[in-house]
């Protein structure tokens, strides 16, 4: 998942209430709904009209997906409830991340970043989850930043970027450790991620000049950012980016393994008596407050500047917008009647924004509904001297550490150890990004992107420190609950086609393998069938498979599932050959290179078919001749 969002956080707490009595102890307080911030998951989710325009709209199947496998994980961890211990630790990963924005990372005070080693934090927190009564660990979950861009942006394949790939590695490897509890879970979650990128060989252009990007505003020799991208760590291996993703979750596995195996002797418990937790929504729409030096400042209706639509070096927008873009001239003339059509900022705007130049006015769009976030989610929670900050904005570094010490120093007085504080995100209700108000005046991507206005940051560690009083041990009480987001899973529009119909050629029948795989392999080739198949969309399959890999046994008398569509190596595609027939091909592709050992093995296609007169699903399965790697 991308990050957490109005519209499926409204639904996972709407499953949650539905569960019964018994789960009421589970509310807008204490739920956090975040991601792993994959730019490759699925979409159509999102309650706001400006991000659902890329996905076509808003998909209720999408949609219902998302909430019923987190209200489910919910549910599942109640169940399994049992008095334990929490430990975290702390470990360097120096090769995992990079700043995508260091002009602006400059342009905070020099005596600020003399503080800092680097540009970018490296450090990953890893909090571990173990059972009391048997002494077997459950869990963990980190907090590292890193953008999950490592896939190119013309991947069109589901995946869970780095995080993903670092989360199956982790739970895999605890399969046959007997520390852990059977069902363990690795998560693998943001930090400050505003101005990371994965691609840690920097940003080049890819015009045959053998040139990086100018570092002002990531542009090439043409002036445009089209050719600026940012390169992996196995870029030459010019697979979309699908390599260089492995290795950057393999760096981020191989941090937490490190900090996991030591926290036994190097880790800090986390103890005290209290768990507390608060949640209010507040409208940043002109809204008044004042400095540490008693500045009478304001916070703005959301907008995106010019820089917003020319992208970032993790994936370059389009016309010919750069970033650190002043508006003057414009960019894009098309854009100048786009934005006159839908709204002129007025002069209220414009002063407020400043020195941001308005491209989208989205926070006084209304029709047909919202167009993005002027109520914020502000959350924070606390175990322990362990506080978490529940950002609704992808905070860049420096934003990040302000808002740290800023909590760290209102929770010293209500902790039994010193306060351990992260920040997680975003979450609950998008708003885009957060930068510092030095970072904000570059107007690089990420502060075109802080929708409130220079003074965003300073505004919420204004809520956030000024709401700690409700994590004191000994409060009993919770802030209002301020004003409620606008709910647009009634009214959101979709442009997204249901399936009409599903069918095979003349002669074949579902599941039929149209290219079987050869009948030997050598381990690191790759293994690929190709079947007649239907729309995924008939059945999403959820806790099931679409695609995997079965082993022959010794004795050659059964088989074995081994592999499914959550394994990094498989990957299933899908594609509708004939529209107006309904005819489609399915190809699964393996990778033996990673991790199979010798054996004889066979690919399973599980599909689902629409009927076109009666809208009825037939369940099918296909199977390829059986290879052997060696």
């Amino acid at each position: 998942m991308a990050t957490g969002d109005t519209a499926v956080r409204y639904g996972i707490l709407d499953g949650v209430a539905a569960l019964g009595d018994e789960y009421s102890v589970y509310g807008r307080s204490n739920v956090a709904v975040t991601g792993t911030h994959s730019h490759s998951g699925p979409g159509a989710w999102w309650n706001y009209l400006l991000p659902q325009i890329t996905s076509f709209g808003f998909d209720k199947q999408a949609y219902q997906a998302v909430v019923d496998g987190a209200v489910l994980s919910i549910k599942r961890a109640h169940e399994s409830l049992s008095e334990g211990y929490l430990d975290y630790g702390a470990v360097n990963i120096t090769d995992g991340n990079l700043s995508r924005s260091l002009v602006a990372y400059m342009n905070n005070p020099a005596e600020e970043r003399a503080r800092y080693s680097n540009s970018v934090d490296k450090e990953m927190t890893v909090l571990k989850f173990q059972r009391a009564s048997d002494s077997k660990n459950i869990g963990i979950l980190t907090w590292f930043p890193v953008h999950g861009t490592s896939v190119y942006q013309n991947n069109t394949h589901v995946t869970g970027d780095n995080k993903g790939v670092a989360e199956l590695m982790f739970e895999k490897a605890m399969e046959g450790e007997d520390s852990a509890a059977d069902g363990f879970v690795a998560g693998f979650s943001q930090a400050n991620v505003g101005d990371t990128t994965p691609n840690v060989l920097g940003a080049w252009c890819d015009d045959g000049s053998g040139e990086m990007c100018s570092f002002e505003n990531s542009t090439c020799a043409d002036g445009k950012s089209q050719s600026c991208h940012g390169r992996g760590p196995t870029f030459d291996k010019l697979d979309l980016g699908v390599s260089s993703c492995y290795e950057i979750g393999k760096r981020q596995y191989d941090g937490a393994r490190s900090a996991y195996d030591t926290l036994d002797s190097t880790g800090t418990p986390v103890v005290g008596p209290s768990v507390k937790s608060f949640h209010f929504n507040h409208d940043m729409r002109f809204w008044d407050f004042q400095l540490e030096d008693g500045q009478q400042v304001q916070t703005c209706p959301s907008a995106l500047g010019y820089s917003f639509a020319a992208g970032t070096t993790d994936g370059p927008g389009a016309f010919d917008f750069t970033q650190g873009d002043s508006g003057k001239p414009s960019a894009s003339p098309v854009w100048e009647v786009v934005k006159a059509l839908l709204r002129e900022p007025s002069a209220k705007q414009k002063k407020c924004q400043m020195p941001k130049p308005v491209l989208l006015d989205i926070g006084e769009l209304s029709q047909p509904y919202a167009w993005g976030p002027n109520i914020v989610d502000m959350q924070v929670l606390r175990v322990g001297q362990l506080v978490i900050i529940v950002s609704p904005s992808e905070a860049t570094t420096m934003a990040g550490r302000r808002w740290r010490a800023a909590v760290k120093a209102a929770a010293e007085d209500m902790t039994e150890a010193e306060p351990k504080v992260v920040i997680g995100g975003p979450a609950n209700s998008y708003c885009h990004y957060v930068t510092t108000p030095e970072e904000y005046a570059i107007q690089r991507y990420e502060g075109a992107s802080t929708l409130f206005g220079q003074y965003e940051l300073p505004a919420y560690i204004n809520l956030t420190v000024s709401n700690m009083k409700y994590l004191a041990p000994d409060s009993a009480s919770s802030p209002p609950p301020g004003p409620s987001p606008p709910d647009n899973r009634g009214n959101s529009l979709s442009f997204i086609t249901g399936v009409v119909q599903d069918n095979a050629p003349l002669g074949k029948r579902f599941g039929n393998v149209k290219t079987q795989p050869s009948s030997k392999y050598t381990r690191g080739a790759t293994v690929e069938a190709v079947f007649i198949g239907a729309n995924p969309r008939n059945n999403l399959r959820l806790e099931g498979t679409f695609a995997a890999i079965e082993q022959l046994s010794a004795d050659g008398s059964t088989w074995t599932q081994v592999r499914d569509d959550t394994d990094w190596s498989l990957v299933y595609s899908w594609k509708r050959t004939n529209e107006i027939l309904g005819y489609s091909e399915v190809t699964i592709s393996w990778d033996t290179g990673m991790d199979a050992t010798p054996g004889t093995y066979r690919i399973k296609y599980y599909g689902d078919s629409k009927a076109l007169l009666t809208g009825s699903i037939s369940a099918f399965t296909g199977t390829s001749n059986s290879f052997q790697v060696t």
